[in-house]
């Protein structure tokens, strides 16, 4: 079967911080996560943006709790998707979330295989950048076995580094992963993260917003080349001005990359890593959108 934007649908969960995924593309939808304070649940996303989710955050005596997607909420999306012969769904981490889960629930429930579901493994613009090689492929016809290398090949080449504020978020999340070496040794230095295999680890310490800011410039230096096949990503979560200074200094090291998303981190991935937070993406996709 050749797929193609036409007859092939993505379909995100709202950690990939693109609420506006269906206005960018006809054929890709997103299924919220659910964000809640006391008595009060939000769709991220739908009910709740990243700047009332923020304002949100620090006014509230208790840190929010959140849920997955049920599998009924994916399984609408899916038969809403009737008229596309083969539905690919991208999630956050399965080691960190129950999203991805839900959506092979649903999945099963559609049956015939006409529902592809795939774990990335990452999380918020590295989904993103993964669903928009996906739809280079399907720009110009693509298949099943093209499309399943891609996304083993982006697993194992994209790469991301951030800085969060403070791992209190992390922390009280349960979302730290080998991070945890680092809590309680942090006053006045900022950590350096990744994400591997699903995980939270840590890479290094710094002092100082400045000086983080340097070293996720200075990772992406060290693990890139320049050229109009590197795909760039920025994300943050309440911190435009840090985020702004990021994307500076990543268009002066990379000038001729493709920036390709700057995104706010939205309730969900901001519940764990909390104001403050700015992140960079990478990945490296041939123009054409072929696979080496």
């Amino acid at each position: 079967m050749r797929l193609t934007a036409e007859n092939t649908a993505i379909v995100l969960d709202s950690t990939a911080d693109l609420p506006d995924a269906a206005e960018r593309f006809p054929n890709w939808r997103v299924v919220p996560l659910h964000v809640r304070f006391g008595d009060e649940t939000f769709r991220d996303g739908v009910d709740l943006g990243p700047d009332a989710f923020y304002e949100r955050l620090r006014a509230s005596p208790a840190p929010p709790a959140t849920a997955q997607p049920s599998p009924g909420e994916f399984l609408d999306c899916y038969r809403a998707l009737d008229g596309y012969e083969r539905i690919l769904s991208l999630h956050v981490s399965a080691r960190v979330s129950g999203t991805f889960a839900s959506a092979e629930t649903a999945a099963e429930e559609i049956g015939g295989g006409r529902v592809r579901v795939v774990d990335t493994e990452t999380a918020s613009a590295s989904i993103g950048m993964l669903a928009l090689a996906i739809q280079r492929r399907l720009g110009r016809g693509t298949s099943d076995e093209e499309l399943d290398g891609l996304a083993e090949r982006y697993k194992r080449e994209r790469g991301l580094l951030f800085t969060v504020e403070t791992l209190e978020y992390l922390l009280r999340g349960g979302r730290i992963g080998k991070a945890r070496a680092l809590a309680g040794t942090l006053l006045n230095v900022k950590p350096i993260l990744s994400i591997e295999d699903g995980e939270v680890v840590p890479v290094k310490r710094v002092r100082g917003d400045a000086r983080a800011l340097a070293e996720l410039v200075d990772g992406l230096d060290a693990a890139t080349e320049d050229g109009p096949e590197l795909r760039l990503a920025i994300a943050h979560a309440a911190a435009p001005e840090r985020a702004a200074d990021l994307e500076r200094r990543v268009r002066e090291r990379r000038p001729n990359a493709e920036l390709e998303l700057v995104v706010s981190l939205g309730a969900v991935i901001g519940t764990h890593a909390g104001p403050g937070t700015v992140a960079v993406f990478w990945y490296r996709d041939d123009a054409r959108g072929l696979d080496d």
